[in-house]
């Protein structure tokens, strides 16, 4: 006979908090505005897409 003791797999004994890393961006710089507005139309047209996939 074989006994099988319970796993607790949800716990991973290695819990290492990921270092929270420093971006140092100029929010006020013209091309981080640019920048901004391409990637929010490019994510609106990504979501337009997904809900009708025919266009």
């Amino acid at each position: 006979q074989h006994f099988f003791l319970p796993t607790d797999k949800g716990e991973n004994p290695k819990k290492t908090e990921p270092e929270e890393e420093e971006i140092d961006i100029d929010l006020n710089a013209p091309e981080t505005e640019k920048a901004a507005l391409a990637i929010q139309g490019k994510f609106r047209r990504f979501q337009k897409r997904k809900q009708d996939p025919s266009s």
